[in-house]
């Protein structure tokens, strides 16, 4: 994100959320994702902090993927998230543009990439905080496998999706097949990504990501 487009006074702009280019054409990646203030991560820290799947919680079947439609609105209702889903592109940089600071509880879905619900990975993203106050995904590393994310989409459908994974990712041991590449071949997929691990005032830059993965398991019409 250019200075322009940067808060004024802020001097704790995060410039370091490093990303590779993901296989397979699914999308072109930039070397930024979350550009913002820090100060207030929530998640854990580690080079790859997995929650993993608890004993006893089943995650049920893939449904099958949906026809293409854009997304409006994501919810999490058990970590209380619900913003609405704007389409973002890539900055002059190459970087996946997030939305603007001036809209901190609103998530930005990669446009150029897959449509939540459609077969493939979809990518959504937003801040986790912003210089004085938590943003949109400040708590998702509280997510936990077998959780719901809900996709409201423009067509009226809503597609459900289940975690399946939750994982805190250091950005020197980041491998994008391993964070972006589809799970499963054919499933509809979905990665919700913020920053997290600590802020690093010297670098200005946080020290992971934290990326929860979950597939389609299901749809309501509209």
């Amino acid at each position: 994100m250019s200075s322009a487009d940067r808060p004024a006074g802020n001097g704790r702009l995060l410039t370091g959320v490093a990303w590779a280019v993901l296989l397979l054409g699914l999308w072109l990646w930039g070397r930024e994702m979350t550009d913002g203030p820090g100060g207030s991560s929530a998640p854990t820290t580690g080079d790859v902090a997995a929650v993993g799947r608890p004993l006893g919680v089943p995650l049920p079947p893939a449904h099958d993927p949906l026809d293409p439609a854009r997304p409006d609105q994501v919810s999490i209702p058990s970590i209380g998230i619900t913003a609405p889903v704007v389409p973002r592109g890539l900055d002059v940089t190459g970087a996946v543009d997030p939305p603007p600071y001036a809209m901190p509880h609103t998530v930005g879905w990669y446009d150029s990439g897959t449509q939540p619900g459609a077969a493939g990975t979809a990518l959504l993203v937003g801040h986790v905080d912003t210089e004085t106050k938590p943003a949109v995904f400040y708590g998702l590393s509280s997510a936990r496998p077998g959780e719901k994310v809900q996709v409201t989409r423009a067509d009226g459908s809503v597609a459900e999706f289940t975690i399946d994974d939750v994982q805190v990712v250091d950005q020197d041991r980041f491998d994008a097949q391993k964070v972006y590449g589809p799970r499963k071949d054919g499933r509809a997929e979905l990665r919700l990504i913020t920053c997290g691990g600590t802020f690093d005032r010297e670098t200005r830059a946080y020290t992971a990501n934290v990326v929860v993965s979950a597939y389609l398991t299901g749809v309501t019409k509209g």
